[in-house]
């Protein structure tokens, strides 16, 4: 009995994350949990190696 209560927990909490994720994604977020809230450090093209846009400017760019 205690392993259907596990198992039921395990498909609850990965359906909810599955869910969360297609949402977020339909939203059009880019990094879904990134720690760095999508200001990640790229390699100066303004895109990051996991698609956030970097915080770093280009030249000429104002803001």
């Amino acid at each position: 009995m205690a392993d259907l209560i596990v198992t039921g927990i395990l498909l609850v909490t990965v359906g909810a994350s599955v869910i969360y994720m297609v949402r977020a994604k339909k939203r059009g977020v880019k990094c879904i949990g990134c720690p760095s809230g999508c200001k990640c450090s790229g390699k100066g093209d303004g895109q990051s190696a996991l698609g956030c846009p970097s915080d770093t400017k280009k030249p000429g760019q104002t803001n």
